[in-house]
């Protein structure tokens, strides 16, 4: 599809595909990796006090109570913390303050497939790296590279799969002069983070999401930790595209949800429980499935397609991930869910294979 009136290298862009977000109800959804037990009660009873007549006026445009919560649980100065409007706006300030220059970037063939969009969208030369047979990012394929920067999802989107911080640590120190941004959309479901190495490594950005942890999808906020140089970057891409870009309501979830971070702790290690149990359950039945360190796991069937899958499971209201894409056209994605959604899915897939094995 084409216009007359777009821009021309409108023509060219392949926007990104969200995960789709279903308006029927009873459905046990399990494709777009939101967290499973919800927001802290404290949460809803802020938001509730902060609905006054105080919404007539534009909210701080440095989120600057946020970015001090976020800075005390990261043991930084608040000169090293940026909050915007999801962790995809975010990355997309990243990318344009951080990486747009004469050498390309890399990432990994198999990741966040927001990148490459990103990198078309400002004209951002890019190469891939494959991951391993096994689905992991090996840093050494990327040693020594002529490049810009790289950017790395840990754990990884749609694999789940965990990288070494040490391995992170040693590449920084023998890449300074390359930018590093690691996502760290999934870090809080059994990472380590990188964070703590912002202070001694000047070229590493780390960004994280407020919606899987804190289960404040619907409210988009996110936040990048890095050196003030670099968050003077983004923040001149902010204040050059929207000086605005956390609302009020936004502003006031996030740092109620950072003061209650035990509720989304202890949350976290129910997800954690139950992804162990839904592992188990599926290896029995003959499923294959990589070590995850997020809040989903991504898994095939010998015997059975994952685009087949996938649908005999939307026939009985459960949606999970398909990638139509190369190396991994018959892996899905499947955010893990409640127990009791858990052992539904289980129970489903066990007789859509039997059908089919």
């Amino acid at each position: 599809m084409t216009n007359p009136y777009w821009s021309p290298f409108v023509n060219d862009i392949v926007p990104y595909t969200p995960g789709e977000q279903p308006k029927v109800t009873n459905l046990i959804k399990l494709n777009t990796n939101e967290n499973a037990y919800g927001v802290s009660p404290k949460v809803l009873n802020a938001l509730k006090e902060a609905l006054t007549d105080h919404l007539k006026l534009y909210p701080d445009p440095t989120s600057n109570q946020l970015c001090s919560e976020l800075a005390k649980l990261h043991d930084v100065d608040t000169d090293y913390i940026f909050a915007g409007n999801g962790s995809d706006e975010v990355l997309g300030f990243a990318f344009f303050a951080l990486l747009k220059h004469d050498k390309p970037i890399l990432f990994p063939d198999i990741t966040y497939s927001f990148y490459p969009v990103y990198c078309n969208l400002f004209n951002i030369a890019f190469n891939t790296i494959p991951l391993t047979e096994d689905f992991e990012i090996n840093l050494q394929d990327y040693a020594d590279k002529d490049c810009a920067g790289i950017v790395i999802t840990n754990p990884n989107a749609p694999t789940g799969v965990l990288l070494n911080p040490q391995l992170i640590q040693e590449y920084l120190r023998e890449h300074r002069n390359q930018v590093v941004i690691v996502d760290e959309a999934y870090i809080d479901f059994g990472g380590e983070s990188v964070v703590s190495l912002v202070k001694q490594f000047p070229n590493l950005l780390v960004i994280r999401t407020f919606s899987k942890f804190y289960a404040l999808a619907g409210l988009r906020v996110g936040y990048a930790v890095g050196n003030p140089d670099l968050i003077e970057g983004i923040r001149r891409i902010k204040d050059s595209f929207n000086s605005y870009p956390l609302d009020r309501l936004a502003q006031t979830a996030a740092t109620e949800a950072v003061k209650d971070i035990q509720w989304s702790v202890h949350n976290a290690q129910r997800i954690i429980a139950n992804r162990s149990h839904l592992i188990q359950s599926l290896r029995k039945i003959g499923f294959k499935i990589l070590e995850s360190q997020a809040n989903f796991i991504f898994t095939s069937h010998p015997n059975i397609s994952g685009a087949t899958l996938a649908s005999r499971l939307r026939e009985k209201n459960i949606l999970v991930r398909h990638f139509n894409t190369p190396r991994i056209k018959n892996w899905l994605r499947i955010t893990v869910g409640t127990e009791e959604e858990c052992k539904q899915l289980v129970h489903e897939i066990q007789y859509i294979c039997n059908l089919d094995v």
